[in-house]
């Protein structure tokens, strides 16, 4: 299995976090990252996404989990399990404000031969913390 995780504090309280995650990123996608989001945020709902570090490529995914203000699953990948990504946000109270995590973790039979051809998530990711942080924290 494949991990990418980034962890941030944030000097805003998870409901901000959490609306800034699920209203204002969709609307402004790019500088987390992402170059276009379509559907919408919420329990069983089927999104669609294009990433910077795939820009061509969209990712249908389903919003496998939404409990707000805590945690929010994407999930998506092949039928039958054969390759499976799962990206889980995460907000928990911290001192002066909220931590934020993001996990994605690949998974199943093809999973090593596809994330040899991926490129390094690790700079989306941290742009990604690095946006929601400076977003929360101008609210």
């Amino acid at each position: 299995m494949k991990t990418y995780e980034t962890e941030t504090d944030i000097a805003a309280t998870p409901d901000v976090v959490w609306h800034v995650l699920t209203h204002v990123m969709p609307r402004t996608p790019a500088p987390f990252g992402i170059v276009r989001l379509e559907g919408t945020l919420e329990e069983r709902a089927r999104i669609k996404l294009w990433s910077q570090a795939s820009p061509n490529r969209a990712f249908g995914l389903r919003v496998a989990r939404f409990d707000a203000p805590h945690r929010m699953v994407w999930r998506g990948g092949l039928p039958l399990g054969l390759f499976t990504g799962v990206r889980t946000f995460t907000l928990t109270p911290a001192p002066g404000g909220a931590r934020f995590s993001m996990r994605e973790d690949f998974s199943g039979p093809l999973s090593a031969m596809i994330v040899a051809t991926m490129p390094d998530l690790t700079p989306s990711f941290t742009t990604f913390a690095h946006t929601l942080k400076t977003k929360a924290e101008q609210v």
